[in-house]
């Protein structure tokens, strides 16, 4: 595959060998951000469990100090006066029986899902579509709320939910290349106190085993897992 000239010179901005701290590397990861958008900030954390095990599971919700830099699409499904609510709070999309038909045809437009509790028992059957595109609402992540407004302001606000892949890995946006550095990294640490906060108590050893930034069309830049660690 041919590498390209702005792929050369954003390599050599990266020691491939080094742990950064997370000030350093966001420095680094803006000089590498070369494209012609603002692109997103992705981090994905090794965690030394094994989800294969219940009580290792990792998943919750990170409410990040500076927003992720993109307009969240939500849908809220209910059938009650929580309609008004939501509309009232930004939601893009609210209702129910349309909704649901137009899911079962294969429509998944938007970023999050909200359901009030009384319709989870049909929303449930949309397990096959919602599930593999990370949409399926959950009261873990409080997407299954009767608060509905407060529910759609949080995710607009910057509320993302994760989970750690079968892999041990867990992914999430953190931010775009347009924000200032600082605001990149409180939001990485923002995130990293939550996952050392959801650590399971089944979890032995070294629980965060490598770091990992990068824009969208960047390199990745390992941060220094003790910094990370230490992060309460």
């Amino acid at each position: 595959m041919r590498t390209t000239k702005r792929m050369k010179t954003v390599s050599t901005l990266v020691d491939k060998t080094k742990e950064y701290q997370i000030a350093e590397g966001v420095e680094i990861l803006k000089k590498t951000a070369k494209a012609k958008f603002s692109e997103s900030v992705d981090i994905a954390v090794r965690l030394g469990v094994d989800p294969k095990k219940s009580d290792q599971m990792v998943r919750g919700t990170a409410s990040l100090p500076n927003g992720i830099g993109k307009d969240v699409r939500v849908l809220v499904l209910t059938k009650s006066a929580k309609a008004d609510e939501a509309r009232e709070a930004g939601a893009e999309h609210v209702g129910f029986e349309e909704y649901i038909q137009r899911i079962q045809e294969g429509w998944t437009d938007v970023d999050v899902v909200i359901a009030t509790p009384d319709v989870m028992g049909e929303v449930g059957k949309l397990g096959k579509i919602l599930g593999t595109r990370g949409l399926m609402p959950n009261p873990k992540s409080g997407t299954v709320t009767n608060d509905v407004g407060q529910a759609v302001k949080e995710v607009k606000a910057g509320k993302i939910a994760f989970r750690v892949d079968k892999g041990g890995i867990v992914h999430a946006m953190i931010g775009k290349t347009n924000f200032e550095a600082e605001k990149i990294s409180e939001n990485i640490r923002s995130f990293i106190v939550t996952l050392n906060r959801l650590k399971p108590t089944a979890a032995k050893g070294v629980y965060i085993k490598g770091i990992t930034i990068s824009s969208t069309m960047g390199p990745g830049i390992r941060l220094d897992k003790q910094e990370a660690s230490s992060l309460h």
